[in-house]
């Protein structure tokens, strides 16, 4: 198993060289191949509306911010804490027995779960217990995070109770410290992206993809490494989240993007853009779903039974999730 470091640490001081030499080849790489490949496809792109009129429409102004890392205490709940750090930013390393891929959490969850509005760990702690469609039960926040083991880590569930739940549950606790129980505070999850005007297309959200994400995540998607570790993730095939993620609606991936990325450029796609990226990387395969039925058709029906889900459609030729039965963990 490789280690993964995060492209997402944002202000985590662990992160701050490596993101600023990130941030450097990023520059260069604009500056050539991802600025010709920008011009090429701008003009098949729709007219947003205004930035002052998207932003107001997606609520990015959440007022709660975290405490400093600083302030983790020195004492033996501070070291829980910190282990619950360590497991967001490389969870590889700290979670290897429950990981099946190269991904970390704070890939979907930046600045190591604190930012607003890219599904911060401390609004998701007071958010919960709370019915879920997805397994239509009320689910605890350790249920809750199995499952970003099983479909995001491509792995399996760490048992309830276990030193790493204990970890991620004590880190959200401590960052969330002063929030009422509300599971509609400000900055969960992702923001709400403004429908798309033209239907998401995959031959514009390949245009896109090479002229804003394939400088970091590569032609074929597999991301990038360095000496083993994951320095920018992989977005389909193998090493990616299975078919059961939340990434795995297109319309999660078009939020997540229209708010965070290009890394260090948030907001500057617009919602159609985010919408047909996310569509071209969702039309890609990847891991089986764990949840598997037996046949594709029977597996959609049951889980993927949605228009923002690409799982059991055909593209291109292909019929995506046609990969078999899910690995053992």
């Amino acid at each position: 198993m490789t280690n993964s470091i995060s492209f997402a640490r944002g202000q985590c001081k662990h992160g701050a060289a490596r993101t600023a030499f990130r941030l450097s080849v990023l520059a260069l790489a604009w500056a050539g191949a991802g600025a010709l490949a920008a011009s090429a496809y701008a003009a098949d792109v729709p007219s947003a509306p205004p930035k002052s009129e998207i932003n107001a429409s997606v609520g990015t102004g959440a007022k709660f911010v975290p405490p400093p890392e600083s302030a983790i205490p020195n004492d033996e709940f501070g070291k829980m804490v910190k282990l619950g750090r360590d497991i967001m930013l490389d969870t590889p390393k700290y979670a290897k027995a429950y990981v099946g891929n190269t991904l970390s959490c704070v890939q979907c969850h930046t600045d190591a779960g604190r930012m607003a509005g890219s599904a911060p760990l401390w609004a998701a702690y007071v958010s919960y217990p709370a019915y879920r469609s997805k397994n239509k039960k009320v689910n605890t926040y350790e249920e809750r995070l199995q499952g970003c083991f099983m479909y995001s880590q491509n792995g399996k569930a760490p048992p309830l109770g276990s030193r790493t739940l204990i970890a991620l549950q004590s880190y959200s606790y401590w960052m969330a410290k002063g929030l009422p129980v509300d599971e509609k505070v400000a900055g969960r999850g992702y923001p709400n992206l403004p429908d798309p005007v033209q239907a998401p297309d995959y031959v514009r959200g390949q245009k896109v993809y090479e002229a804003k994400c394939i400088v970091c995540h590569t032609a074929n998607g597999e991301g990038q490494y360095v000496n083993g570790e994951t320095v920018f993730p992989p977005l389909w095939g193998a090493k990616s989240f299975n078919w059961g993620a939340g990434m795995g609606s297109y319309k999660n991936a078009a939020k997540f993007i229209y708010a965070n990325m290009p890394y260090g450029m948030s907001y500057s796609l617009t919602p159609q853009e985010a919408w047909d990226v996310a569509y071209f990387m969702d039309a890609h395969e990847r891991p089986q779903d764990p949840r598997w039925q037996g046949t594709v058709a029977a597996t959609r029906a049951k889980f993927h039974d949605s228009k923002f889900s690409l799982y059991g459609t055909e593209v291109n030729g292909k019929l995506l999730g046609a990969i078999g039965a899910p690995k053992a963990r």
